[in-house]
């Protein structure tokens, strides 16, 4: 479907509201992206209620600016992923391991369970998921003070 073919709305609640063009209205509307750390702002769906693609919009920059912001703030309500911007402590170099980081959103601590909780993504990205669930994105290793590549490098 061609983007200039819907309307997005939130209604009372905050849901999002999706008009399709030939009137067919979608309660509670959910986006997600394809390629949430690749490629963002490429390949987002507009998802029903019971997680079916409704819409299917190849590049967010493509829309006008209303539907885009509606877009990208339920994505960012939706997705959770701090950036690890630091390593300031680890409990053990054994695990699970407790570790104390500064992110993006400021100083948290996590539980890795083991070394399988760390994936290797395409162009170096880590992507380190802790004991709860909350998956930790560290964009670029090699770019992190010595400190934090030297913890880090005793688990990979």
């Amino acid at each position: 479907m061609i983007p200039a073919d819907f309307t997005l709305t939130r209604n009372g609640l905050g849901h999002l509201v999706l008009t399709l063009a030939d009137g067919t209205v979608h309660q509670d509307v959910v986006p997600a992206r394809a390629f949430p750390i690749s490629a963002p702002d490429h390949g987002i769906a507009l998802l029903s209620a019971d997680g079916h693609e409704l819409v299917w919009i190849e590049r967010l920059d493509a829309l006008q600016a209303q539907t885009r912001a509606l877009i990208e703030t339920a994505l960012a309500e939706r997705e959770f992923m701090p950036e690890i911007l630091r390593i300031d402590q680890v409990s053990t170099f054994a695990t699970p391991s407790i570790w104390r980081v500064t992110t993006d959103r400021g100083e948290t601590r996590l539980i890795l369970r083991g070394e399988e909780d760390i994936r290797r993504l395409p162009g170096g990205v880590l992507l380190i998921a802790d004991s709860h669930g909350v998956q930790f994105l560290i964009r670029d290793p090699a770019k992190m003070d010595r400190h934090s590549r030297k913890l880090l490098d005793r688990f990979l």
